[in-house]
C-alpha cells in the first residue's frame, strides 16, 4: 500500500496496483480499478471535492471510463 499526498486535502492510496482510491479531506470519493475504470461518488459533496475528483481523473486517468457509484460502495472499498 502506498499513500501519496497529491494536493491540499487530497490523498491517493494505491493498494499494490489492484485499486487506487482518491480521498478528498478524509473521505474516499473516487477509485480506479484496472479493468473497470474510474468509480466516482454519486453523492454531491462540496464544489472543492468535485474539483478534486475532476482534476484527479483528468490528470491520472484521462482515458478511463467513469461510472458513478454510491458513497457506500466507495466506503466499502477501504
Amino acid at each position: 500500500m502506498k499513500l501519496r499526498q497529491i494536493g491540499p486535502n487530497q490523498t491517493e492510496v494505491d493498494f499494490n496496483g489492484t485499486l487506487t482510491v482518491l480521498f478528498s479531506y478524509e473521505t474516499p470519493v473516487a477509485a480506479f480499478k484496472p479493468g473497470t475504470g474510474i468509480l466516482r461518488t454519486a453523492k454531491k459533496w462540496s464544489q472543492t471535492t468535485s474539483r478534486h475528483i475532476n482534476a484527479w481523473v483528468e490528470c491520472f486517468f484521462p482515458e478511463s471510463t467513469v461510472t458513478e457509484v454510491s458513497q457506500e460502495t466507495l466506503d466499502g472499498m477501504v
